[in-house]
């Protein structure tokens, strides 16, 4: 795989960032390439332009708005079902390795759309959601958070990639809509049948809304909106 310059952009870059990068940019693929006034993280061999983002898409908004004139886009947001944490002391031997009691899933990606809920919509757009599971390198340096107790987070990387989910066109986000066409629901409806938390159930509804999925009635259930499929 070619670089057009292997220096732009990777200095805070993680290992699972890198790895996610080159996966998909594929081995005929470049990273690290430039493409107008954008640095993108790659471009397949087909011309596809990748861009890994683990975070909110809504610093990508006004990119991605403009890359996808001319370009086929793809967001890789990884979505780590599974984590493990290892500790190691500043001389580099491993303190001790222990399972992440968090796993994700994705219905995170309503997280990281909440501040870009129509960023879907966009023509030439494609979200893919990496299922993957990962390491999470940490150092007791004393120089971390104090809720880590002073131990320092040095680095990401892939452990392995599980899964994918692919969403290119807005019907594609029907999967996240568990009720039938016209069938009346409430948030609440909405984080028993799929098992969210409803703050995640809420953020869920508010994009679908925007991108023109859902909607609400104007009817009640005690103080709670109702929504049906659009």
């Amino acid at each position: 795989m070619s670089r057009n310059n292997p220096r732009i952009g990777t200095q805070k870059e993680s290992s699972l960032h890198e790895a996610l990068k080159f996966h998909y940019s594929g081995s005929e693929g470049s990273t690290e390439i430039l493409e107008g006034s954008y640095i993108c993280d790659g471009r397949t061999g087909e011309g596809e332009l990748i861009e890994i983002q683990r975070g909110s898409f809504a610093p990508l908004e006004k990119k991605l708005t403009n890359l996808t004139r001319k370009n086929k886009v793809r967001i890789v947001h990884p979505i780590i079902a599974r984590k493990y944490i290892e500790t190691y002391d500043t001389s580099g031997r491993l303190l001790r390795r222990r399972k992440s009691p968090r796993n994700g899933s994705p219905w995170d990606l309503f997280f990281a759309l909440t501040h870009s809920p129509q960023l879907p919509l966009l023509k030439n757009l494609t979200i893919e959601l990496a299922i993957i599971e990962s390491v999470e390198k940490r150092t007791d340096d004393g120089k971390g958070s104090w809720r880590r107790k002073g131990v320092s987070v040095s680095d990401h990387s892939l452990g392995s990639l599980r899964s994918s989910v692919v969403l290119s066109k807005p019907r594609d986000y029907y999967q996240f809509i568990p009720f039938k066409k016209k069938e009346e629901f409430t948030i609440r409806d909405l984080a028993e049948t799929a098992n969210l938390p409803m703050p995640l159930a809420r953020r869920t509804l508010y994009v679908l809304g925007k991108m023109g999925l859902t909607r609400r009635t104007g009817e009640k259930r005690g103080n709670a909106f109702v929504y049906e499929r659009v």
